[in-house]
């Protein structure tokens, strides 16, 4: 457990500061230190929010919504597979059986099934807060 942890941590802040250099969520978020080009303020910034999250809930809650909000990203991403298959490419490329991404959609549907009103309540409340975190600076950048 200790190890999904970790992973998940330095996957949030490399998604964070990723995301801040396409000017998806604030840009502060991608200041790197200036040797190691580490993304400091995204790391700071993840940890703060996990440090948070584990005071407010159960780690086995925590964990769920976790889980919830990975199995939308599946989706996301399964139909993505489906929607990039319309798009003509002219060099050779790896093309999954249209079945696969169907198979993975309804999954991960039957999986999100499973969770209780509570975790869909946490993520609900994680999904608005990133999407305010993506409106916010958008809107401001436009009013300028």
């Amino acid at each position: 457990m200790a190890n999904g942890a970790l992973l998940t941590m330095i996957m949030a802040s490399r998604l964070a500061f990723g995301m801040a250099e396409q000017g998806l969520l604030p840009r502060v978020l991608g200041r790197v230190l200036p040797n190691r080009r580490t993304p400091w303020v995204a790391i700071v910034a993840t940890t703060a929010v996990a440090m948070v999250l584990a005071t407010i809930g159960t780690l086995e809650m925590l964990a769920e919504t976790v889980v919830l909000l990975l199995l939308i990203v599946f989706i996301a991403v399964n139909i993505a597979v489906l929607v990039l298959r319309r798009d003509a490419v002219e060099h050779r490329h790896f093309r999954v059986w249209t079945a696969i991404p169907i198979l993975g959609v309804g999954s991960c549907l039957l999986l999100l099934s499973q969770q209780s009103w509570q975790v869909w309540l946490a993520g609900g409340i994680m999904l608005a807060i990133g999407a305010l975190l993506y409106i916010v600076p958008r809107a401001v950048r436009r009013g300028r």
